[in-house]
C-alpha cells in the first residue's frame, strides 16, 4: 500500500470518535477504498461501516478530508447514513441522508431526513437540518414548510 495511503488511514483512524485523549482502536470496513493524494481525502466506498468500542456509523459513502499537516479535518457520510454514539452519560441513536463530522469540535451536521434520538433523555427530533454538538448535547433544528421540525419528549408524571 502506498505509504501516503497509509498515513492518511491511520491518521483518520487515530481521530475519528476523537471522544476522548485515550485512542482506542477504530474499525473501518467497506467494499473498496480510493485515495486522492492532491486532494488530501480518502474515500470508503460501498457498505462502509465504522466502529469504536460501543460507538459505530453506517453508509453509503464516506470521505474523509486532511488538512495540511495530514490530520482529519472532516469526513462526510453519504447515503443511508445511520450511528450510534456513546459518551460518558450519552447515549444517542439516529440517522440521515448526509452526516459531516467535524472531529476537532465533536460537532455533527446531519442533513436530509434528519433524526436524532436521545437515549439517555427519551427525546426525539427530526428535521432537514440539524446541527448537533456531541460535548455538550446541543441541538439547533431546522425544518421546512413542507416538513416543519418534530420534538418528541416524554413529561414526568407529578406524584401526589
Amino acid at each position: 500500500m502506498h505509504l501516503f495511503v497509509r498515513t492518511l488511514v491511520l491518521l483518520f483512524i487515530t481521530s475519528f470518535f476523537s471522544l476522548s485523549l485515550m485512542a482506542e482502536k477504530v474499525k473501518i470496513t467497506s467494499n473498496s477504498m480510493n485515495a486522492e493524494n492532491m486532494k488530501k481525502e480518502v474515500h470508503f466506498l460501498g457498505d462502509v461501516k465504522i466502529t469504536q468500542l460501543k460507538n459505530w456509523l453506517h453508509g453509503d459513502k464516506v470521505i474523509v478530508y486532511f488538512d495540511e499537516n495530514n490530520e482529519t479535518k472532516k469526513y462526510d457520510a453519504i447515503g443511508n447514513v445511520t450511528f450510534e454514539f456513546q459518551k460518558e452519560e450519552a447515549f444517542y441513536k439516529g440517522s440521515a441522508n448526509k452526516v459531516t463530522y467535524f472531529p476537532g469540535k465533536s460537532e455533527y451536521i446531519l442533513s436530509g431526513k434528519a433524526v436524532i434520538d436521545d437515549k439517555m433523555n427519551k427525546r426525539h427530533v427530526e428535521g432537514e437540518k440539524i446541527y448537533f454538538d456531541m460535548l455538550t448535547g446541543n441541538a439547533d433544528v431546522k425544518g421546512s414548510k413542507k416538513k416543519p421540525v418534530t420534538f418528541i419528549f416524554d413529561m414526568e408524571s407529578k406524584k401526589k
